[in-house]
Order: C-alpha cells, then structure tokens, then sequence
C-alpha cells in the first residue's frame, strides 16, 4: 500500500451523492482530505496522478453490516482477507455486527478489534457493540463503557431478544444517553426451526416456513417501544412488504427510524432457491416475489435508507449441505457496488442517488459526511460503472467464495480505493 502522498484524480465523472450533484473533472489529496475540487490549492503539487478518464469518483462506499469473522471463526475468514477484499470493492468503511465469539460485549474485546484493523490499514472499522450480556437477552451490557471503546451502536446480530421488558429497558437507557440501537427485526417464537420463507414454494418443497408476521409482528414492538421511550432505532435488513408498510408509517409519524436492506434481497427471491440449492439460504429467507418488488420499489421513493452487504464469509462445509443444514450467509463485500448499480438501471434510478444507498446515508448515521467537498475525507472509489465481469472464485478477494451470484455477470468495478487519502487497492490491468 502507498503512502499518503499529494495526489490528483484527473479528468474523473465526479459524483456527489450527498447533494446529488454531477460534474467532470479533477480531485485534488493531500493530508487525507480532499483539498481542491476542479483547480488546485495554491502551491499543491503533485506527487501522485490518477488517470480517471472515463471513470466514475465517488465517495468510498460504506457498508452497514458486513461480518469479518474475527474473533472466534478464523476459519471461515480473518480480518486481513476481509479488509483486502473490501477495499477491491470500493468499500472504505465496514460495520461489524457484534455476533463474534466471544460476542463484542466488552470494552477490551472491541478495542482489541479495532486496534488489529488499524494495524492492516485498509478500509475503516466501526464496531456494534452487543446490546446484552453474551447476546443472551438477559442483562443490559455497559453500553456507555462500549461506547468509549468505539461502539457506533448497539446490537443483538441475529439473536432476538424475547423479554420485551429487557428490550424495553435497554431502549430506555439507550435514550437517555443518545445511542441508537440496530435490530433485526424478527418474534423468534414464529421462527422455531424455520429455513425458508413461508409460501407456497417452501410448502412445494416441503421447507419448514418461516411467516411474515415474525418480522411485522417484531416491528410493530419496536415502534410501540420507541414511542414509549424515545430511542432512536435502525432497522436492519428489512425482508417484506408488510414489513416495509410498518416502517413507512413509523417514519410519517416522525419517529426517530431509519433501514436498510441487504443487497440479495433486493435481486432475488424464495423461486430462487430451485431444487433446495443452498446458496439462496439467507436470514431473513428470501421472500415472495411480491416482498422482492416492493424492496426495490421502497428503495426508490426512500422508505428504505440503505444497503448494505450483509457479508457474511460461509466455508464449504458449511455451505454445501442440504438446505435446511445448510449455514445462512454469502460474501458479499465485492459485490455490493454491481448489484446496487444493478438495481438502479432497472429501476431508473441516477447514479448520485443510487451512490447515496450505499455511501452518503450510512456514512450519516456514523457521524461523518460522505462527499466530494473540500475538506472531506479522502475515502474514494474510482469505478467503471460499464465494465463486465464473472463471479469467480478466482475473482473475489474475500476467504468466503460462496454466493447465489456466482457465475454471473456483472456490470460496475472498482478501480482505485483510497482510505485517509492512501492508495490501498488498485485493479490489476488487462
């Protein structure tokens, strides 16, 4: 990886998402921010040149919640394959969920974390901190304690908690102090051993079904609860249309909620899953082409705030059983920029705000601003949004190679990454 050195991107389709602006022209680094937009600051010089002619630069995507697998499953990836593949895919900035072993429910588990990250010194890392104990749903962590240790929220990962009068609690102290809390939203007691969405797919199959209502009746708690106590929520990976009805009225009323959806959500459905092909086996389940429709219809008119990856890294012998065995997951750092570019071709969506999915909100709700303005950080992804390319083992960085998406082609690469204003990915040529 280079070091920091005065750098200009010339001649790039430099894009905004933060304003929605669009114009062509040169970025001027230096110090890791951005110094000069279109002319140089008087005196800069040059000691690195990028040529973006035909290219777009944006700001470096930010993903809300990718999974690196450190601590505790090494073998399914580490941090150094994470991070390297990560920045290969315009990523500059990750959100690890808390849901590691142990769970990231303690001051020295996080900032031992983040003080490894620092030390590869490729994208960003922002921690969430566990919302209880051991992610056991009992007793409420130290969260003012994991917040000094560099907590940017707080969460269960996929681990409901079935004590409304924990979660109560822990909304009520999270309130008080300012803190957001994540929650995937879903009433475990509707789950039981369910493995794929429950339809009429699953019952052709004979899957044991997982219904909506485990994820509406779920939101219907929340909203109920951020009424009561005023907490501030981010719903994570939102999987229904029902679901995303609940969020849309929440959000008229004027409550503090904010969501994403992850990225394979959006593209695929339970028809996807074939004859039991264990790729398509997700948590949430993929759901009905109907639920599919409305994700990327939300998207459009901005119910839904973000995407994110959902990264999660499956080995082998996890991924390649019968489907009800099989793990839940699929990588999917490398592949979060095509298939939201994906998304927005299909759905006529502009580039600036497609981008903004996936840079300028999250980078919000992490306290920073996303954008190509003098001052800024200079956290950059220069990417052909034309360019083809095959889902292959061999293509992807990241140690998880399992993904519905392989062997598909895609369209949109990144280029060139650059963190704190250091070149630290650059595509290998031809």
């Amino acid at each position: 990886m280079s070091e920091t050195r005065n750098t200009v991107i010339r001649n790039g389709r430099l894009i905004d998402p933060s304003v929605g602006s669009e114009q062509l022209g040169d970025l001027y680094l230096a110090d890791g921010k951005i110094v000069g937009v279109g002319s140089a600051p008087a005196g800069f010089v040059a000691e690195l040149e990028i040529d973006a002619t035909g290219l777009v630069v944006a700001p470096g995507l930010v993903d809300l919640c990718a999974r690196l697998r450190e601590p505790g499953f090494e073998y399914k990836a580490t941090l150094p394959s994470e991070m390297a593949a990560a920045v290969a895919g315009g990523v500059t900035s990750i959100v690890c969920p808390p849901d590691t072993d142990p769970p990231l429910d303690e001051p020295g588990l996080v900032m031992n974390l983040r003080a490894r990250a620092r030390k590869h010194d490729l994208a960003r890392l922002y921690p969430v901190g566990a919302l209880t104990v051991g992610l056991k749903g009992k007793e409420i962590t130290e969260m003012a304690q994991l917040r000094e240790a560099g907590c940017v929220a707080f969460s269960q990962g996929d681990v409901p908690i079935a004590d409304l009068q924990v979660l109560y609690r822990a909304m009520q102290y999270a309130a008080t102090f300012g803190f957001e809390l994540r929650l995937r939203p879903e009433e475990a007691s509707l789950v039981n051993d369910g493995v794929a969405h429950d339809g009429e797919y699953a019952s052709r199959l004979g899957l044991t079904g997982i219904p909506v209502i485990a994820e509406t009746l779920a939101i219907a708690q929340i909203v109920q609860l951020m009424r009561a106590t005023g907490c501030r929520v981010h719903i994570t990976r939102l999987s229904s249309a029902d679901g995303i009805a609940l969020v849309r009225t929440a959000k008229h009323e004027g409550l503090p909620l904010t969501c994403d959806v992850d990225m394979n959500h959006i593209h695929l459905a339970d028809v996807d899953i074939g004859f039991f092909n264990s790729q398509y086996r997700f948590d949430p389940p993929l759901r009905s082409v109907r639920d599919r429709d409305a994700i990327a219809a939300a998207l459009v008119d901005g119910t839904i705030d973000a995407i994110c990856s959902d990264h999660s890294p499956v080995d082998d012998d996890g991924k390649l059983l019968p489907f009800a065995e099989a793990e839940r997951g699929a990588t999917g750092l490398e592949l979060l920029l095509p298939l939201t570019l994906a998304w927005a071709r299909r759905n006529k969506v502009a580039l600036p705000q497609a981008l903004a999915k996936i840079s300028s909100f999250p980078a919000s709700k992490l306290g920073f601003t996303a954008a190509l303005t003098v001052g800024s950080r200079a956290d950059l992804l220069v990417f052909d949004a034309e360019e083809s390319w095959r889902v292959t083992p061999q293509a992807l960085r990241s140690q998880g190679k399992n993904t519905p998406f392989a062997g598909m082609e895609m369209q949109g690469r990144a280029r060139y990454t650059l963190v704190k204003g250091k070149l630290v990915y650059q595509a290998e040529q031809g």
